[in-house]
């Protein structure tokens, strides 16, 4: 109880460095929980592998469970999804300041066995938003559910993702990545290549996408071996995410509460970042504890 309660104001800390405002939902009564420390109060939850509210609410230290109940707690949450995706950006922001070297990848996240995709309704509450049957080249899966695009700095930072149907290809995310970037290398691997994608980026953003070619291409080159080990970046913070944060559990019904969720552990990841920045630590050593 007590690691929870230190790491909790520890982060809330960190938020209100960001923040300055308590509350930004319009409520009759101010809550005893403010928004800010209910923000704080998840990202601790996810930071300490608590992925259940069921399991956080039996374990919550008794000067938090007071200040607030379950069934507020995640309609609250749902509702301050864009204050929190604006605190990560601000954070990540601060964290990779000046880089100018960034990957992009994707992940396959899985709703339900493919079997059982034509009688779920796990989040099939609007058509543009429902899951759907894609397939992961890297790892021979087909599945049912939806893809995490993502692009990091080399340094391990989350600076954009997006969450899309399983069957959207990878390279259409590099439309939404000239919104974002600029005047920088993007190292991604061979989903992503495209003459087309590639004359569009650097032509829009000076934006530099470097990809392996495929040994049947003319003139094949092998890429650079700095930018095959900095692709692996990248790989080993889904890995993170997978292990530590447990991405690929949902419990979520909707598409609101899966959003908020796959939000709330990128946001744990870059928030305990900065801890580690402000403590001289390794920013990607994600577990190690807050003292």
């Amino acid at each position: 109880m007590n690691n929870f309660l230190t790491k909790y104001e520890k982060i809330l800390e960190i938020l209100k460095q960001f923040e300055t405002k308590s509350n930004f939902l319009n409520q009759i009564r101010c809550p005893r929980l403010s928004d800010i420390e209910l923000i704080a109060l998840d990202i601790t939850a996810e930071s300490l592998s608590i992925d259940s509210e069921y399991q956080l609410f039996r374990t919550l230290p008794s000067p938090l469970s007071s200040k607030i109940e379950r069934s507020v707690y995640n309609r609250r949450r749902r509702r301050l999804f864009f204050v929190k995706e604006r605190i990560r950006k601000a954070l990540a922001d601060k964290l990779t300041g000046s880089e100018n070297y960034f990957i992009v990848d994707s992940m396959p996240l899985e709703i339900c066995k493919l079997s059982r995709s034509s009688r779920t309704t796990i989040c099939k509450e609007d058509f543009l938003t429902s899951p759907s049957k894609g397939y992961c080249a890297s790892q021979k899966l087909h599945f049912y559910g939806y893809k995490l695009h993502a692009v990091c700095s080399s340094t391990g930072v989350f600076t954009n993702f997006e969450l899309t149907q399983a069957a959207v290809h990878d390279i259409h995310f590099l439309k939404n990545i000239k919104n974002n970037l600029s005047s920088c290398v993007l190292i991604g691997d061979k989903g992503y290549l495209s003459a087309d994608y590639q004359l569009d980026l650097f032509t829009s953003n000076q934006i530099r996408l470097e990809v392996p070619m495929r040994v049947n291409q003319h003139d094949y080159q092998k890429q650079p071996y700095l930018f095959r080990k900095t692709r692996k970046r990248i790989e080993t913070l889904f890995s993170q995410l997978c292990d530590q944060f447990m991405i690929r559990r949902n419990y979520a019904k909707s598409f609101d509460g899966y959003k908020t969720r796959i939000l709330s552990k990128i946001t744990a990841v870059t928030v305990i970042q900065m801890i580690n920045k402000s403590l001289n630590r390794n920013i990607n050593n994600l577990k190690s504890l807050v003292v």
